[in-house]
């Protein structure tokens, strides 16, 4: 892969964000539920973040180095349906887990591309944010889903 090849991977990766964003903030601003509500601004504020710090990459602020032969198998995520508020609690936090487990193995194959030290530790941080994401959203998943066993 040439440079534009990552270029356009990560505005990909920004664009994914920004839904995930949106999906929690959304999700934060109408549940009633308080514990809810704060676990999703979070979330929300969490991805705002990443997004800012792709677009670091994108704009210059930051030079990035990949190898040329790397393969992220784009095309297997290229189906995932859109975040939809109109869900069901627990079908839209399986969809939320689902999209941070696919972002976390995401930025352990940009970590596994890189060729410098801290690009490589960058989103290796990265991908252990999108892990303490999914483990969150498994959390309250099974407490919905099972709670006979909570």
């Amino acid at each position: 892969m040439d440079s534009e090849e990552y270029r356009k991977i990560l505005a990909m990766a920004i664009e994914d964000e920004i839904a995930s964003h949106d999906f929690y903030k959304s999700v934060s601003e109408k549940t009633s539920d308080e514990s809810l509500k704060n676990i999703f601004a979070e979330l929300a504020e969490e991805e705002n973040k990443h997004k800012i710090f792709l677009e670091g990459y994108l704009t210059g602020k930051k030079p990035f180095h990949f190898a040329e032969v790397a393969d992220f198998k784009v095309t297997e995520s290229i189906d995932k349906p859109k975040l939809s508020i109109s869900m069901k609690p627990a079908d839209a936090i399986g969809l939320a887990m689902k999209a941070e487990e696919e972002a976390m193995q995401f930025y352990l194959r940009l970590s596994r591309a890189s060729t410098e030290a801290e690009q490589k530790e960058t989103f290796v941080a990265l991908a252990n944010m999108e892990k303490a994401h999914k483990v969150k959203l498994e959390e309250i998943y099974t407490s919905i889903a099972y709670p006979e066993v909570w």
